[in-house]
């Protein structure tokens, strides 16, 4: 089943997607939230990023062994986790700004999670309870800032930086899902997701031993190789298999 979230007349709400109709819901759909309003057509809809900003935005780095072998990294013998600011957060649709501070900002596109129950220090076998569902996402990341910061938090945390949506698809097995990153409607990057070097529940675990894993939360999964640069007026999307496609636009941040 599909989830979004979108703007109702000024408002933020949650919406369940079937059919082509967007249905308001009463709460987010990890907490139970029920039909609430008339159902209207998901083209008239304004989206917003499939979670609310509150929540904490974690990303695991270097998660493919191709991709930690372009950058000349050493493969982690542990996750490495970063987390990005909920003012990163952009929809479907919208337009990632490329900042003048930098003069090399790349592309990662990425499978996320979006955690559905309250979790500290549970287990790979919680993984089925703990998630809610998936959703494609981009890391997009400043390197040069990257390099020369040593570490993250403005290369990886700049306003737009975290594309996600356009839906949250629940019930999904993403432990082999195709992962395409496609920039002006060339292939860039072309992965799977049963490349990762830790696993979808090995993540959640690692994670949940440091923090608190909480309702609404994202959890970003690394990218695949192929990463590569953005310029002004480009489209960029991600296509993850049995999911719709993620779909922005790239700008020069004026």
């Amino acid at each position: 089943m599909r989830f979004l979230r979108f703007d109702d007349e000024g408002l933020p709400r949650f919406g369940r997607l079937e059919a082509g109709m967007v249905t308001p819901l009463d709460d987010a759909p990890w907490a139970g939230g029920e039909d609430a309003g008339r159902p209207r057509p998901f083209e008239t809809v304004t989206l917003l990023p499939p979670v609310p900003p509150g929540g904490k935005i974690l990303c695991i780095g270097r998660n493919y062994f191709a991709h930690a072998k372009e950058l000349g990294n050493e493969v982690p013998a542990e996750p490495l986790v970063f987390l990005k600011p909920a003012t990163s957060l952009l929809p479907h649709g919208g337009t990632v700004l490329l900042p003048p501070e930098s003069e090399r900002v790349d592309f990662e596109g990425e499978l996320a999670l979006v955690i559905g129950r309250r979790a500290r220090r549970v287990g790979p076998e919680a993984y089925g309870d703990v998630v809610f569902g998936v959703t494609p996402a981009l890391d997009i990341t400043a390197r040069d800032l990257q390099k020369k910061d040593g570490q993250w938090w403005r290369a990886k945390g700049f306003d737009t930086f975290c594309p996600c949506g356009p839906v949250v698809e629940s019930g999904l097995d993403a432990s082999d899902l195709s992962l395409r990153t496609i920039l002006d409607g060339e292939v860039k990057q072309d992965g799977r997701t049963s490349r990762m070097i830790f696993d979808l529940p090995a993540l959640v675990s690692w994670v949940s031993q440091a923090m608190t894993l909480e309702p609404g939360d994202l959890l970003l999964t690394g990218t695949p190789e192929g990463v590569g640069p953005l310029a002004d007026g480009q489209l960029l999307e991600v296509e993850i298999e049995g999911l719709p496609r993620l779909s922005v636009r790239v700008a020069r941040e004026s």
